[in-house]
C-alpha cells in the first residue's frame, strides 16, 4: 500500500471531433495535456467476473465527441464506423474486464460478437450467472451477462496453436485482447505470466494477422508496463505489480510486438482496477506518464470498446485512471 499523487497528464485537444467515437454512456469529464498527442474520449458504467488483466449496463455505439471545456457531447455513430467493427472477437471474455467488454459489444445490436474462452460450457454457465467471488482480500459481486447475442468459441492462448486461434477468429474485423494470467502458486507465477501475457498474447496477434481480416486490435494492458524505461523501476506501483510473475515485463514484450505488427492498434493501460462503478471522471494520459491511480473496470471496458472505431485512438497507447479528486490510498497491484 502507498499514497501518492496522481499524474493527470491528458491527451491534448481533440482534433476533428466529428470523427471521434464514444459509448452512449460517455458523460464524464476528460482533462487535457498540451504535452501529448490528440486522442479522444471518456465514459462510465458497471459489472464483473474472473481476473483482470484479464471487464453493466447497456452501452451502444455512437460517435462525435465535442469537447466543451471539461464536458462531452455524444452524437451518433456513422455507418462507416459501425461497419468497421461488424465482427469483433473478445479474448478473455470471462475475465472481469473482458466480461464487461463482451456485454457492451453484445448490446450494441449491430455487431457479430465472439467471446473467446478456454472452455465454452464453463463460460456459458459462468457468464449466465450472478455470484459473489473473492479476489484476494476483496469480495466482488459478479453480475450475469446475456449471452444470447454472443457466440462463444474456444480461444486458449496457452494450449491452442496459432492456426487454432485464427480459426476461432475467422472473418473478424476486430480483436480485443483482455486476457491475463491469474496469480496462484507462487512457484509457477513467472511461467504463467510468461505463457499468457507474453507468449499467449503474441499468439493472438499472430492469429489475427493470419486471418487476413482483422484490421484493429485493442489490447488491455497496465500502467507502468514500460516502467523500467522511464525511471519507475523502483516505484511502489512497479515493484508491487511486477512482483507477480514479472507480469509488467512480460506485457511489455507483447505490447512491443503489437506495435510492430502493422495492424492498427490501441493499447489501453489502466491503473489499479476497481470492481465498483466509477465515482470520478476518466482521465486519459499519454504513454509512460502515469505511475499511480485506480479506475473502475466499467470505464476500462468503455474505453476499450470506443477504441475499436475511434480514429484518434489509432496506433496509440492510452493510460487511464479515475479522478476521485484525491490521491489513491491503495494501489492494488495485480488485483486487476
Amino acid at each position: 500500500m502507498f499514497a501518492s499523487s496522481i499524474f493527470c497528464l491528458v491527451l491534448a485537444a481533440l482534433a476533428n471531433p466529428s470523427n471521434a467515437f464514444a459509448p452512449a454512456a460517455l458523460q464524464n469529464a476528460v482533462h487535457r495535456s498540451s504535452s501529448a498527442a490528440p486522442v479522444f474520449l471518456s465514459p462510465n458504467d458497471d459489472d464483473v467476473v474472473d481476473r483482470r488483466d484479464a471487464f453493466a449496463q447497456a452501452t451502444r455505439f455512437v460517435a462525435g465527441i465535442a469537447l466543451a471545456s471539461a464536458s462531452i457531447a455524444v452524437p451518433k455513430a456513422n455507418a462507416a464506423e459501425a461497419k468497421a467493427a461488424s465482427k469483433v472477437v473478445v479474448a478473455g471474455a470471462t475475465g472481469q474486464t473482458g466480461r464487461r467488454i463482451l456485454e457492451r459489444l453484445a448490446k450494441a445490436g449491430n455487431l457479430e460478437v465472439v467471446g473467446g474462452v478456454r472452455n465454452v460450457d464453463k463460460a456459458m454457465a459462468s457468464l449466465g450467472e450472478s455470484s459473489t467471488v473473492v479476489r484476494g482480500a476483496m469480495v466482488q459481486q459478479v453480475a450475469s451477462v446475456d449471452t444470447s447475442a454472443v457466440n462463444l468459441k474456444r480461444l486458449d492462448v496457452v494450449k491452442d496453436s496459432v492456426d487454432d486461434l485464427a480459426t476461432s477468429m475467422a472473418g473478424a474485423e476486430s480483436l480485443v485482447i483482455a486476457t491475463g494470467f491469474i496469480p496462484g502458486n507462487p512457484l509457477k507465477m513467472n511461467a504463467a505470466a510468461h505463457d499468457v501475457d507474453n507468449i499467449g498474447t503474441i499468439k493472438l496477434i499472430d492469429a489475427a494477422m493470419k486471418t487476413g481480416t482483422v484490421k484493429k486490435i485493442v489490447m488491455v494492458s497496465s500502467i507502468l508496463t514500460n516502467g523500467r524505461n522511464w525511471g519507475q523501476e523502483k516505484s511502489a506501483g512497479f515493484v508491487i505489480t511486477n512482483a507477480f510473475g514479472n507480469v509488467l515485463d512480460e506485457k511489455l514484450v507483447a505490447e512491443n510486438y503489437l506495435k510492430k505488427s502493422g495492424i492498427d492498434y490501441t493499447i489501453v493501460r489502466p491503473g489499479g482496477l476497481k470492481a465498483k462503478p466509477p465515482t470520478g471522471a476518466l482521465k486519459i494520459s499519454g504513454e509512460d506518464t502515469l505511475n499511480s491511480g485506480e479506475i473502475s473496470r466499467d470505464l476500462v471496458a468503455d474505453v476499450a470498446v470506443a477504441s475499436l472505431t475511434d480514429t484518434k485512438a489509432k496506433n496509440k497507447v492510452l493510460e487511464i485512471i479515475e479522478d476521485d479528486g484525491t490521491p489513491p490510498k491503495v494501489f492494488n497491484g495485480l488485483n486487476m
